[in-house]
């Protein structure tokens, strides 16, 4: 009967502790926002409305967008908006770039996974992490030694999809480049050989599902209002997110240790990675150059190395089987560019610098899937000060602005009537490729904070694309089956990618 009893008192108490949380939240939402203010952007929902389309979000956006060029979603606290303008765009990222920081908001949201890494920090601690990396990304040395890397995994590639194809082996591309990718920024990266790609390391492979694990989870906060209640009691996501990033942390941890101790044994050694060109640079200044900060460093270029690139190939060799006489068009560049004949190796060696600045087909294909796949589907800025936008639209201090790049891509205004369809010409005049306004195309981001990776990002697509699609033909598992994406930071293939792959002469 006591049991009974407490039942009775513990279970209204719950319920009524729930209330008061929902009426406190619906409060801070609604109140103060100028919702009908005309000055304002329409309001369309609020942040927790996103629960119910989380899975299909930037398609929900995209339709969105074709009704408000720039909209607001109403969160506690301040508000969200939401914009594909491309003149917001610009003016965010560029023309008044000073006023639009990371902001507190979303980097307590990112903490766990970005740390202080470069995608999360602004000020000083950002423009040293910038002008460091500005510097390692364009030495001739990261270029010579990345293409290296580049080639010799593309071989292994090429050796593991002849031996699927031989057995005509059913594989998830998107798997099998994660871990290519891995592998490239591991030891580009990090001086690191992971050989995850051969699934020889265990510990390499509980690292990459740990990586993209908390890449979701941390992504969930942004619609889960409990997730500082879950984080607290360490339970539900938050306790699986809290035990992934302690794999991640313990990985990484490893990793700098024996760098450092590497470091001390051989002062003399070119550095080529960009871990030892960091400690090397880090000398002069050791105690902010510590542990922490070299973990968020690793960890900030590893979602720029890893996730981009991969996830990018995989959308490219979806369209390709679903558009064979697009592959046939780059097939038919890279033997007049590269040449048809000789085994893997010998055709590696022919994908040089000077090869790779011909392939204006093959760029303007990787760039058209990033146009409708962007590898960072919606990114944003904080305002720090009341402002204005170019389309008339006024932002208070403590808004998020984010633009929505998978939207943006799809939008018939920005892109013509034939925004929706794949279409590589779209970025060919008179067979050379012309880029488009970083404002209109922004995968890449724009403005000071432009991706510093983005020669090193197509260079590897190209160099790992070319010799599969010189020695073999992909097909889908299920040409029925619809392929949609992963709702996280990065645009994953939601279920991976299952292809099979047939090999072309091998000695031809």
């Amino acid at each position: 009967m006591d049991f009974l009893n407490l039942i009775l008192i513990i279970i209204p108490t719950i319920l009524l502790l729930f209330l008061i949380v929902i009426s406190y939240l619906l409060i801070k939402v609604f109140i103060g926002k100028s919702i009908r203010n005309p000055k304002y952007p329409p309001v369309i929902g609020t942040v927790f409305h996103q629960l119910l389309y989380f899975k299909n979000l930037y398609d929900r956006q995209t339709e969105d967008a074709r009704k408000y060029a720039t909209f607001r979603l109403l969160s506690p606290g301040e508000s969200e908006l939401y914009t594909i303008d491309p003149r917001n765009v610009q003016h965010i990222l560029k023309t008044n770039f000073a006023n639009y920081s990371k902001g507190q908001y979303n980097q307590v949201i990112t903490k766990d996974l970005f740390g202080e890494g470069i995608f999360a920090v602004d000020g000083d601690k950002w423009r040293q992490q910038r002008k460091l990396a500005s510097f390692e990304f364009s030495t001739r040395v990261l270029r010579d030694f990345s293409c290296e890397v580049f080639r010799r995994n593309g071989s292994k590639l090429v050796a593991i999809l002849d031996r699927l194809s031989v057995e005509n082996k059913l594989f998830d591309m998107q798997d099998l480049l994660m871990r290519s990718t891995l592998d490239s920024i591991f030891k580009v990266g990090f001086g690191v050989e992971l050989n995850c790609m051969e699934g020889t390391s265990k510990e390499g492979s509980t690292f990459m599902k740990a990586f993209d694990d908390v890449n979701e989870l941390t992504y969930w906060r942004y619609v889960d209002p409990f997730w500082k209640l879950k984080r607290f009691f360490n339970i539900s996501s938050e306790a699986s997110l809290k035990r992934n990033v302690k794999v991640i942390n313990d990985f990484v941890n490893n990793l700098i240790t024996t760098k450092r101790k590497h470091q001390q044994n051989d002062n003399l050694a070119v550095k080529e990675d960009i871990l030892s060109r960091f400690l090397d640079a880090g000398k002069k200044e050791p105690e902010e150059m510590n542990d922490r900060y070299l973990r968020d460093i690793i960890l900030n270029f590893m979602i720029a190395g890893k996730d981009t690139s991969a996830n990018t190939l995989s959308w490219f060799f979806y369209l390709l089987c679903k558009n064979p006489q697009i592959q046939d068009k780059i097939e038919k560049e890279i033997k007049e560019i590269v040449g048809w004949e000789g085994k893997v190796d010998e055709f590696m060696e022919r994908v040089t610098e000077e090869a790779l600045q011909k392939t204006h087909y093959l760029h303007a294909t990787l760039t058209e899937t990033l146009r409708l796949y962007p590898a960072v589907p919606v990114d944003g800025r904080c305002a720090d000060n009341d402002d204005i936008l170019p389309d008339g639209y006024e932002v208070r201090k403590g808004d998020g602005v984010y633009y929505m790049a998978y939207a943006m891509g799809r939008m018939e205004s920005i892109w013509g009537e034939d925004a929706t369809e794949f279409r590589p010409e779209r970025w060919i005049r008179d067979g050379v490729f012309q880029p488009e306004s970083p404002f209109k195309f922004i995968a890449f981001h724009a403005g000071p904070r432009i991706c510093l990776g983005k020669d090193f990002a197509y260079r590897q697509m190209k160099i790992v694309s070319m010799p599969l699609i010189r020695f073999f033909k992909f097909k889908l598992a299920d040409e029925e089956k619809k392929v949609t994406y992963k709702t996280m930071f990065t645009l994953h293939i939601d279920g991976g990618l299952p292809l099979y792959a047939t090999s072309r002469d091998m000695s031809t």
